[in-house]
């Protein structure tokens, strides 16, 4: 509408599931380090894997973990918008459209790659969320790519910036936000009722 309207440029950004806790700039200074959140509600699921794992508590796949999500490193978040601000659309062209990840990866995938890791066990729970059991997710991140950018996938390796932070904090987590709290309809309430937050028990 802005486009058309008020023939401004506009640039559209689809953004993936960010992970990691630092950028180049931020890890200069602990005051700095970006939140994380490891909640059902607000984690995001492999930042949420990675604090599973550091206490000890088995991995929280819901449904099936078939769910195909993007993925992308805090550092190529960043290193996107600069790309994009740097590379807008020319005056009266269509609104340009970016996919601002790195790769795309199925949830059990990404569990089995953190259990590997941490030797933790992965538990397949009720799904609290209303989606599809397994789906596929067709985007490409070409433009981003041919501007620059050479992203971060996922590999063990580097599981060891947020592992170290989550070492680190491990004794703040409160373990009866691990399992879901929230869920998107009766229903799925309903099927996920046998979920008990305080029974999980963490090794600090």
């Amino acid at each position: 509408f802005y486009q058309k309207n008020d023939q401004l440029r506009v640039t559209d950004l689809h953004q993936g599931i960010v992970w990691g806790t630092n950028t180049p700039q931020t890890i200069k200074d602990e005051r700095l380090i970006n939140r994380f959140d490891y909640d059902g509600d607000y984690g995001t699921v492999l930042n949420r894997f990675l604090m599973q794992g550091a206490m000890g508590v088995p991995l929280t796949v819901y449904g099936t973990g078939g769910q195909t999500r993007g993925f992308i490193h805090i550092t190529d978040t960043a290193r996107c918008i600069e790309i994009a601000i740097n590379n807008p659309p020319a005056e009266g062209e269509r609104v340009e459209i970016f996919n601002q990840i790195a790769e795309t990866r199925r949830v059990r995938d990404v569990a089995k790659l953190v259990a590997d890791q941490t030797n933790v066990e992965v538990n397949m729970l009720p799904n609290p969320r209303q989606e599809a059991a397994e789906n596929e997710l067709d985007v490409s991140n070409r433009k981003f790519c041919s501007l620059g950018l050479d992203p971060i996938t996922l590999d063990a390796a580097l599981f060891d910036e947020v592992t170290e932070v989550v070492n680190k904090y491990k004794h703040r987590c409160d373990p009866t936000k691990i399992l879901p709290a929230s869920f998107w309809n009766k229903k799925r309430a309903e099927e996920c009722a046998t979920l008990d937050p305080s029974s999980v028990k963490v090794n600090v």
